[in-house]
């Protein structure tokens, strides 16, 4: 078995979300502006990396910037993060994403050609580079001249930075989530996520 087959079986956290019971004041105030689910919960992402909480504080703008603010379009953005959540076998970024992915407008369809590649029949040739430009990049760590050229007829050198800057900062997400084995959160599953069923090369 994998290593990240074991991080997806795993059925404990190696570090459990810190408990409210534990969280002194900055703690606090640190995840007082934190995103909050449903019943005002704050996810276990959060959660547990605030125990470490000057990274804690580092880490927020820089993420809130790329998912917030980003000069992408967010059904390309999503697109992105679910195949590198696909591509690194991050149950927790894929589960956390499929809901924010479908407000965005990608489809089921869409969904499931991400567990195939881009060599999927019914991509669009935009959607086909930037989910090539993800695998090149979890597997190269950069972009071919071709995948480069191709993305760069449809963005500017600034949208190029962050396609780059996207995947790598949810490679390194993942990184933190797959190795702490953060639970999914309640009401959040990771349909369309078999275990077992990517390609591990």
């Amino acid at each position: 078995m994998s290593q990240r087959d074991e991080a997806a079986r795993r059925t404990r956290p190696r570090l459990m979300p810190l408990p409210e019971a534990q969280w002194d004041a900055r703690t606090r105030e640190l995840l007082a502006t934190a995103a909050q689910d449903p019943g005002g919960r704050i996810p276990n992402i959060f959660t547990t990396l605030v125990r470490h909480p000057d990274l804690y504080e580092q880490f927020m703008p820089f993420g809130g910037q790329l998912l917030l603010r980003g000069r992408l379009p967010e059904e390309l953005r999503e697109l992105l993060i679910l195949r590198t959540a696909w591509n690194t076998g991050s149950r927790y970024e894929w589960g956390r994403h499929l809901p924010l992915a479908r407000a965005a407008g990608v489809t089921d369809a869409d969904i499931d050609r991400i567990t195939e590649g881009p060599e999927a029949p019914g991509w669009t040739d935009l959607q086909r580079h930037l989910i090539r430009a993800a695998d090149e990049l979890n597997h190269e760590a950069t972009m071919s001249d071709a995948t480069w050229e191709a993305l760069a007829e449809h963005f500017g050198d600034a949208e190029l930075i962050e396609i780059a800057m996207l995947v790598g900062q949810y490679h390194m997400v993942a990184f933190f989530l797959n190795a702490t084995g953060v639970e999914l959160d309640p009401g959040f599953d990771g349909t369309g996520f078999a275990e077992g069923e990517r390609d591990h090369e």
